[in-house]
């Protein structure tokens, strides 16, 4: 049961593996939502509110005014947030392990979120065909059936592994763990996770990566990052894409970047275009100065490893003296 996303019940298929592995048990979650912009939930777990009794001067039904942000016919808030504490606390310790995994490797992982549409994997081949030659690139992609995107991806010469989350509305860092393993991405590369096309659920799900990138593009109005805030102020970076539409379509930029840095003042912002290219220099440059930070991070690693070996020696050599 999951009272933090909408997933219902499903099977999780990963590329290559057998529907029936016991490892993968099917998901069977209840429909529910994410929490309300007038509810803040901490670090500990714990919530604060800030809503409002009264009913909304338009007349509009809420069904988000609760500490869970949600509400299930027969369940209360209490309940609730329990379960999602419980959910998002086992997913965390497995998005803990992916990122010791990956930062060990010096590997940058990146997931990339949006609706459906926003043309998340026209962007990602035109990254790898730009990237590839100075940089190993894998992709991990989820989608609720096909493997369409991955085969895409695998037609740049770059390894893939579809993930089918059946009626599952987005991928969670078991899942993904479970893929690092079968993909084994080289070290100080860049992994790529194109998440399911949902701007609700992704954002509470922490994958083990570096950071979330959130494509929007200008066909789907400047509104959404109001409408969907729990992505936008959850993203690192958002990528305004299908800039070459803009002469065709009804779509305020600068209002779409001034909502979005409403919901995340630290929220980068870069316009692009994965049918011509515009902005890729930028885009580039954003992922080149996130995988040196990643190898700083490695190195710090093998360095820490490095002190603790020596200390250990140390210690045995000098135990070794005392007895002789």
């Amino acid at each position: 049961m999951c009272n933090v996303c909408g997933c219902g019940a499903g099977e999780t298929r990963i590329e290559g593996q057998p529907a029936d592995d016991e490892q993968m048990p099917a998901r069977k979650w209840v429909r529910a939502g994410a929490p309300d912009p007038h509810f803040h939930r901490h670090a500990d777990g714990s919530w604060h509110s800030h809503a409002h009794d009264e009913a909304p001067a338009d007349g509009s039904i809420h069904y988000g005014h609760g500490p869970a942000g949600a509400e299930v016919p027969g369940m209360s808030q209490a309940r609730m947030v329990k379960i999602e504490q419980d959910i998002l606390s086992k997913n965390d310790s497995y998005a803990m392990h992916n990122r010791g995994w990956l930062a060990d490797r010096g590997i940058l992982a990146l997931n990339l979120v949006s609706s459906p549409g926003s043309g998340k994997t026209s962007l990602l081949v035109r990254t790898i065909e730009a990237l590839m030659v100075r940089v190993p690139v894998a992709v991990v992609e989820g989608d609720q059936q096909t493997s369409f995107d991955a085969e895409r991806i695998r037609a740049t010469g770059a390894p893939a592994l579809q993930i089918n989350t059946g009626k599952g509305c987005h991928l969670d860092a078991r899942m993904v763990g479970q893929a690092l393993e079968k993909l084994a991405p080289p070290d100080n590369g860049l992994l790529l996770i194109e998440n399911v096309g949902n701007l609700v659920c992704p954002a509470a799900f922490d994958l083990g990566e570096a950071a979330k990138v959130v494509v929007l593009s200008v066909t789907e109005g400047e509104d959404k990052p109001l409408k969907y805030p729990d992505m936008f102020a959850a993203a690192s970076l958002m990528l305004v894409n299908k800039i070459d539409l803009l002469p065709y379509v009804s779509f305020d930029m600068e209002q779409a970047i001034a909502y979005a840095l409403r919901v995340n003042p630290q929220l980068q912002v870069i316009q692009v275009s994965a049918t011509t290219g515009a902005g890729f220099d930028a885009w580039l440059g954003w992922i080149d100065a996130r995988l040196a930070e990643a190898r700083v991070v490695r190195d710090e690693t093998v360095a820490q490893l490095r002190a603790r070996i020596a200390a250990l020696e140390a210690a045995l050599d000098a135990e070794r003296s005392a007895k002789v």
